[in-house]
């Protein structure tokens, strides 16, 4: 009964990979995808990456969306679809939240996310990294960046890292941007961006061979259109274009042909978690291919590999809130 469920329910996740295929103007095909972890009542917030020739997918598990015992999972997986627990990073008088992974330039792995404090005294959120050689063993937290201010997406370019931070407080919800030489100490190199908009917050950024750097920001607040914003060293300006559309959870990617493509929330009913095409220089995002979800869903991470791209994400549309992996054929122009 447990295989025919299985079955099931990884047949339901292809049935859109067809139609998608079918009427697939934008270039974007899925070829498969399926749940891989559900072992909570509640996994969301997802990141991926490969690492030593296998896969790694990061994410929170807890009873709720917001819950005290909120816990960051780290499963691996030698092909994609079969995957095992490697670690679970846990705290007492916390809720772990929004995990990503990176690697440093020295061969490590590097997982970023933040705790919200069950009782909080002087703050409520702080962000915290961890770091390992193997993705099993992990070393102890390191407190990074401001207090009550979320480091949400921690990004290294050649030698050194850099960050968005985002107030917690309501008296304070602007972004601050960072950078780090060993990821354990951060600088803010702005205090406050020059973005419009009450509540910027989330991100996810690209660099170019040429140091350029592109952000796709999220916004809520007024406006709540996503922005995509460019600079160049040493980061200290940008200029920020709006999207026009209101996006959630961005992750965004660059192809080898010099294309981007970003997996975001789309608020516009039903919503959704969907691959998008994003000009950074225009300031346009255009939706390519709704991936198999719905309800409580977004938060994904991207990887290319063989020709393929990978994307974890959550999303609650078979009913529970879950972890899914989808690939991704990407058609030439």
């Amino acid at each position: 009964m447990k295989t025919l469920r299985a079955l099931v329910s990884l047949l339901v996740c292809c049935l859109p990979a067809i139609t998608a295929s079918a009427q697939d103007s934008n270039g974007l095909e899925l070829v498969e995808s399926a749940r891989i972890w559900d072992g909570a009542p509640h996994n969301a917030f997802t990141d991926l990456i490969r690492f030593q020739d296998r896969w790694y997918c990061v994410f929170r598990e807890g009873q709720q969306h917001v819950s005290s015992d909120g816990a960051l999972r780290v499963i691996t997986s030698s092909d994609g679809w079969k995957w095992n627990s490697a670690a679970l990073i846990t705290s007492a008088d916390s809720d772990l939240r929004d995990a990503k992974i990176t690697t440093t330039p020295d061969g490590r792995l590097m997982l970023a996310g933040a705790e919200a404090m069950n009782e909080p005294i002087t703050h409520k959120h702080q962000s915290l990294v961890w770091f390992s050689t193997d993705g099993s063993n992990w070393t102890q937290q390191h407190e990074v960046g401001d207090r009550d201010n979320w480091l949400w997406r921690i990004t290294w370019h050649k030698d050194k890292c850099y960050g968005w931070g985002y107030g917690c407080k309501s008296s304070d919800r602007g972004i601050r941007f960072f950078e780090s030489s060993d990821g354990k100490s951060f600088n803010r190199l702005i205090e406050t961006a020059d973005v419009e908009g009450t509540y910027p917050n989330e991100t996810s950024m690209v660099f170019l061979g040429d140091d350029t750097c592109y952000c796709l920001l999220r916004q809520d607040g007024r406006p709540n259109s996503g922005y995509i914003g460019k600079s160049k060293p040493p980061y200290t300006q940008w200029d920020w274009k709006s999207l026009g559309v209101r996006i959630g959870g961005p992750d965004m990617i660059r192809l080898p042909d010099g294309r981007f493509l970003a997996v975001v929330r789309l608020y516009d009913a039903p919503v959704r978690s969907s691959v998008c095409w994003l000009d950074p220089e225009n300031g346009t995002l255009t939706e390519a291919l709704k991936l198999p979800s719905g309800g409580d869903t977004s938060y994904a991470g991207m990887v290319w590999h063989e020709d393929r791209l990978w994307i974890s994400y959550y999303s609650s549309h078979e009913g529970k809130t879950a972890i899914y992996l989808a690939k991704v054929k990407v058609n030439g122009r």
